[in-house]
């Protein structure tokens, strides 16, 4: 008997979409653009919070993930922050 794929878990798509804004957002923040950072960065964070939570589903997996994200996402905010004043001031 062999497995259909359907049948096996998959990563959330929210899982995959935060960790790449989280990643891209402190990218943004490096290049010199904190502000578009910092959006990037809350919506990863968002999108990790429910990648979270639909991973409580047993057909979707993807929570460490969404954690990972999140903790990004949360590094990512305070540099964009720290760039967004030091923008501000200089």
């Amino acid at each position: 008997m062999s497995q259909d794929s359907s049948d096996g878990q998959r990563t959330g798509t929210a899982a995959i979409v935060a960790i790449i804004a989280a990643v891209a957002g402190v990218v943004l923040v490096f290049a010199g653009n904190p502000g578009w950072g910092l959006l990037l960065e809350v919506i990863a964070a968002t999108l990790g919070a429910i990648g979270f939570f639909m991973a409580a589903s047993p057909r979707i997996s993807g929570g460490a993930l969404s954690v990972v994200a999140i903790v990004i996402a949360v590094v990512g905010i305070g540099l964009s922050v720290l760039g967004v004043i030091g923008s501000a001031i200089f």
